[in-house]
C-alpha cells in the first residue's frame, strides 16, 4: 500500500507542477519527440538524443548522444542480450516506458527523469547530463539515508558516500588501511536502496559521492561514452546476479586453479622451480600451480621486458621442465606485461609490424619508466591482438597453463600516447579489459575445450565474463596490509568480480613474522584463490617456514583441499548466477545496519568466517546474523544469531562458524587437483532443532572441460533435511549426466552434528545400519552408505 502511494505521489506532484504553469525554458532541456524502437525508445530533445533500451527485465541503459557529439562503444555490457518485453505511454506531459520490473517516469517539460523497481523510486537525475566545455558526465539526487558502495577496488571502509573518487588504474604499492586510488576502478555505484548504477565510461573520471554536495552523486569524465546503466533487484542477492546477466558471468576456471599455488619474485632457474616443487611434495603440501615471474625470460628485474621467451641460460629445457611438472600434478604459469623495451627481443618485430601506441605524428612513442626506456602494445589495435595471442598460443602449446598479466593499469600511461581508438586517458581503464578479452578469445577460437586461467591486476566493468582473475595488487606484508583484504574482496565481488584475493602473506617489504603470515594463510583457505606471493625478501612458500609454521599452514592448505565440493558448487553458482563467493554479513539477511561490517564475511550461503587481523589476539569479537543458529567448525559450539559473541582464539584456528541446518560436502585430503575424486564422499548435516526444513547440493564435472555446465556434462547431488521431535530425516537425490571420470557410485559417509542424545535407531531406505555416536563431541557417525542413482532416505529416530 505505501509503495504504490509513494509511486502515485510522485507522479501526482510532477503533473501538478506541470498544470501550474511550468513553460519550458529555452536554456533547459525538453522533449521535442519520441520514437520507438525494439526493446528501447529514443527522446529527441532540443541537445541531445537520448536512447533506453532495456537490457533485461532488471536493467535498462540510457544514452545521451549531444548534438554533434560522437557516440563511443560500450565495453561493460554483453552483446545479443535478446528480446525483452517493454511497455510504452506517450502522456502529453510525461512519458512512462517500463520493463515487467522497472518503471522510467520522464517529464517532458522541463526534462526530468526518475527510475523506479516496481512502485519503489530507486533514484532520480537530479540535473542529469552535464555537458559543456569544462564538464561532461551526470548528476543524480541521493536520499539523506542512503549507503554507497562500489567505485571498484579501495580501501575506505564499505560504506563510501562522502567520497570523491578519481576513476583511474593506478598501481598502490606497498598500501595498508587507507587507499584513495587503486589498480582497479570501476564506475559503480550500489545503493542500500537495492539499486546499481554503472557509469559505462572508460576514460580518466571521477566520482563524487556525495562530498562536495552532500545528496548529490556526481559522474565527471574527459569524454567518451555518455552512458549509464540503471540495474534494479528485490534483494541484494538477485542485484548481483540482474547486474551480472547483462555485463556478463565469469567462466568456471579450472578446478587446478581453486588448489595452493605457489608464486614468488621470483623463480630464478628451472632448477629452482624444480626443487620447489619436489619440496612441497616431500613436505606432503598440497601443490597445483606454480607462477614464473620476471626471470623466465631474463636474468635481472630491469632491462628485459618484452622478451616473451625462455631465458634457455636459467631454464635450458623448459618443455621438459612444464612436462615433469604436470606429470607431479603442478601446472606452469607464466607472467607477461605489455610493455617492450627498447632493444629487447620483439622490439624492432613491434616497431616494423607498426603494434605499439604513438606519439601524435603517429611515430612510436618511447619513454622511461622502472623497468627501463619502453613502449607499450597497442592493445586495442586487431593486429596487435593478433600478434600477442600467436605469442601466447605458442608457449601454450608447448605446456603453459595459465597466463599471468602484470602492470596492465597500464602502470604507467602517458597522457600524450595516442591509441588506435583515442588517446591515452579516454581509453585508460578499458587497457586490462582488452587484454583479458584478446587472451580469452584465443582460448575459445583455438582450444575451445580449455578453461583459461588469466591472472589480471586491472580491468573495467564486465571483464569478468572474459575469464578475469584479478588480485589486490602490490600490498604491504604487514598487520596493516592484512586489514583490508575482505573489504576489497567484497566489494569487488558485488561489483562482479567474484575472484578477486591476496597476495597471502603479504608481498611488499621485508617484514617477517610467523604469526602475520599463519593468520593470513588461514584467511585464505576462505578467499577465492589460495596463491602466495612476495617479494623474496621473507619466503612466501610455507616450505621454508619453522616448523610450527609450516605445520599449521600445512592442515589449513589441506582443509582447503577437503572442502572442494563445496568450493567448487560456489564457482558453478557464480558462473550461472553472478553470486560472489566471498559475501558481505548484510548481502543475505538485507539488514543494512551490517553494511559498514568487515571484519566478517559469508563464504558461500553456509559459512561464516572472521580472520585474525590484530597481532597477539586472544580473543575475537564475531558479528552472527539473525535468522540462523551458528556453530563454530572448529569447536562444535552453538550460538544464536543476532548478536556479537566473544569467541577464544589460539594460533591453531581462526573464527569459522557453519550455519544452523546446513549441508557440507567435504572429501579426505589430497596432493592436487589431479586426485581429486567424489566417490568417497562425507556429507556434513549440521542438525539444528530450529531449522525444520533445509536444502543443499553439490556440483561436479571433470573439474577442465569448457562449458561443462552449459553442455550438461556434469551432475548435481541435492539434500535435503526435515525434523521433528521424533526423527531427523535426510535425503539425497541425483541429477546425474555422463562426463569424464564421473563416479559410478559414491560411498557416503555422514556425519550429524548436535546430536546431544544417543539416538534409538538409525535407518537408511527403511534398513537398519551401524553407526558410532560420540557423546563427547555430540556427533553421529554413519559409513559407508553406497549410493548410485536411487536416492538415499536416512532416518534417525530420537
Amino acid at each position: 500500500m505505501y509503495r504504490n502511494l509513494r509511486f502515485f505521489v510522485v507522479l501526482l506532484s510532477t503533473t501538478i507542477v506541470v498544470l501550474y504553469g511550468c513553460t519550458c525554458n529555452p536554456e533547459g532541456r525538453y522533449v521535442k519527440d519520441i520514437h520507438e524502437f525494439e526493446n528501447g525508445i529514443n527522446i529527441e530533445t532540443n541537445d541531445a538524443n537520448i536512447h533506453l533500451t532495456a537490457l533485461s527485465d532488471h536493467s535498462i541503459e540510457v544514452n545521451y548522444l549531444p548534438m554533434g557529439y560522437e557516440a563511443a562503444p560500450s565495453y561493460a555490457l554483453e552483446k545479443h542480450l535478446g528480446k525483452v518485453e517493454t511497455h510504452l505511454e506517450n502522456k502529453s506531459d510525461h512519458i512512462l516506458f517500463s520493463t515487467n520490473n522497472l518503471n522510467v517516469h520522464i517529464q517532458k517539460c522541463p526534462l526530468a527523469i526518475s527510475y523506479f523497481y516496481k512502485d519503489s523510486l530507486l533514484f532520480k537525475e537530479e540535473q542529469g547530463l552535464l555537458f559543456n566545455d569544462s564538464i561532461k558526465g551526470f548528476r543524480m539526487q541521493l536520499d539523506p539515508d542512503e549507503k554507497l558502495m562500489g567505485g571498484g577496488e579501495r580501501v575506505l571502509g564499505m560504506d563510501r558516500r562522502g567520497n570523491r573518487l578519481r576513476l583511474y588504474n593506478r598501481a598502490s604499492y606497498g598500501y595498508e588501511t587507507h587507499a584513495d586510488l587503486m589498480y582497479y576502478s570501476l564506475p559503480i555505484v550500489i545503493s542500500s536502496n537495492k539499486y546499481m548504477l554503472l557509469f559505462d565510461n572508460v576514460a580518466d573520471g571521477w566520482m563524487d559521492l556525495g562530498k562536495t554536495e552532500k545528496d548529490i552523486l556526481q559522474f565527471e569524465t574527459k569524454g567518451g561514452r555518455l552512458s549509464y546503466v540503471v540495474v534494479g533487484g528485490e534483494d541484494y542477492p538477485s542485484l548481483t546476479e540482474n547486474y551480472t546477466q547483462v555485463t556478463g558471468h565469469q567462466p568456471m576456471p579450472p578446478r587446478w586453479a581453486l588448489g595452493n599455488i605457489s608464486s614468488r619474485m621470483g623463480y630464478k632457474s628451472q632448477k629452482e622451480v624444480e626443487e620447489v616443487v619436489s619440496t612441497y611434495q616431500k613436505q606432503q603440501i598440497p601443490l597445483d600451480g606454480i607462477v614464473l615471474d620476471l626471470f623466465w625470460f631474463g636474468p635481472d628485474v630491469k632491462g628485459y621486458m618484452g622478451n616473451l621467451e625462455w631465458d634457455k641460460q636459467a631454464f635450458p629445457e623448459p618443455e621438459k621442465m612444464m612436462s615433469g611438472l604436470k606429470n607431479k600434478g603442478v601446472k606452469t604459469v607464466l607472467i607477461t606485461e605489455p610493455f617492450i623495451l627498447k632493444n629487447t627481443g620483439k622490439y624492432d618485430e613491434c616497431i616494423e609490424q607498426q603494434l605499439l601506441g604513438t606519439d601524435s605524428l603517429g611515430q612510436p612513442f618511447v619513454y622511461d619508466f622502472y623497468f627501463g626506456t619502453t613502449t607499450l602494445l597497442d592493445i586495442f589495435k586487431p593486429e596487435t591482438q593478433e600478434w600477442f595471442w600467436d605469442i601466447y598460443k605458442k608457449h601454450t602449446l608447448s605446456g603453459v597453463e595459465g597466463w599471468w598479466g602484470d602492470l596492465g593499469e597500464p602502470e604507467l600511461h602517458p597522457s600524450e600516447l595516442h591509441h588506435v581508438n583515442g588517446k591515452a586517458d579516454l581509453v585508460h581503464n578499458a587497457y586490462g579489459h582488452e587484454w583479458a578479452r584478446t587472451i580469452f578469445n584465443g582460448f575459445t577460437n583455438d582450444f575451445p575445450k580449455k578453461r583459461p586461467v588469466i591472472l589480471m591486476r586491472s580491468g573495467f566493468a564486465g571483464s569478468q565474463r572474459y575469464g578475469m582473475i584479478p588480485w589486490s595488487g602490490d600490498v604491504s606484508r604487514t598487520w596493516g596490509g592484512l586489514k583490508p583484504q575482505v573489504e576489497i574482496s567484497l566489494q569487488m565481488g558485488l561489483q562482479g568480480l567474484a575472484y578477486m584475493h591476496s597476495d597471502l602473506g603479504g608481498f611488499a617489504g621485508d617484514y617477517k613474522d610467523a604469526e602475520l603470515y599463519t593468520r593470513w594463510l588461514q584467511y585464505g583457505v576462505f578467499q577465492p584463490v589460495f596463491r602466495t606471493h612476495a617479494q623474496s625478501d621473507v619466503p612466501p612458500e610455507p616450505i621454508y617456514w619453522d616448523k610450527k609454521t609450516k605445520s599449521i599452514a600445512r592442515e589449513f592448505i589441506k582443509l582447503r583441499y577437503r572442502l572442494t565440493p563445496y568450493l567448487y558448487t560456489m564457482v558453478y553458482e557464480n558462473a550461472t548466477k553472478g553470486i560472489p563467493l566471498m559475501r558481505p554479513l548484510f548481502y543475505a539477511s538485507g539488514d543494512t545496519s551490517l553494511i559498514s561490517n568487515k571484519a566478517n564475511y559469508l563464504w558461500g550461503d553456509n559459512f561464516l568466517v572472521s580472520p585474525i587481523t590484530e597481532k597477539g589476539a586472544q580473543n575475537w569479537n564475531v558479528t552472527l546474523p539473525e535468522g540462523s543458529n551458528w556453530y563454530h567448525f572448529f569447536t562444535e559450539q552453538k550460538y544464536s544469531g543476532g548478536q556479537v559473541v566473544e569467541v577464544s582464539v589460539t594460533i591453531n584456528e581462526i573464527p569459522v562458524f557453519v550455519k544452523g541446518g546446513a549441508f557440507i560436502p567435504m572429501v579426505k585430503a589430497f596432493s592436487n587437483m589431479e586426485a581429486y575424486y567424489t566417490k568417497d564422499l562425507t556429507l556434513h548435516y549440521y542438525y539444528d532443532a530450529d531449522a525444520e526444513k533445509s536444502k543443499g547440493y553439490m556440483y561436479d564435472d571433470d573439474g577442465k572441460t569448457n562449458n561443462s555446465w552449459i553442455n550438461h556434462l556434469y551432475e548435481k547431488l541435492f539434500f535435503e533435511s526435515e525434523n521433528d521431535d521424533q526423527k531427523i530425516s535426510i535425503k539425497v537425490t541425483r541429477e546425474s549426466n555422463e562426463y569424464d571420470g564421473k563416479p559410478e557410485d559414491r560411498n557416503i559417509s555422514f556425519v550429524i552434528h548436535n546430536v546431544v542424545q544417543k539416538p534409538k535407531r538409525v535407518l537408511v531406505n527403511d534398513d537398519s545400519v551401524r553407526y558410532i555416536y560420540n557423546q563427547k563431541e555430540h556427533k553421529l557417525l554413519v559409513t559407508g552408505v553406497m549410493y548410485g542413482d536411487k536416492e538415499i532416505n536416512m532416518t534417525i529416530r530420537k
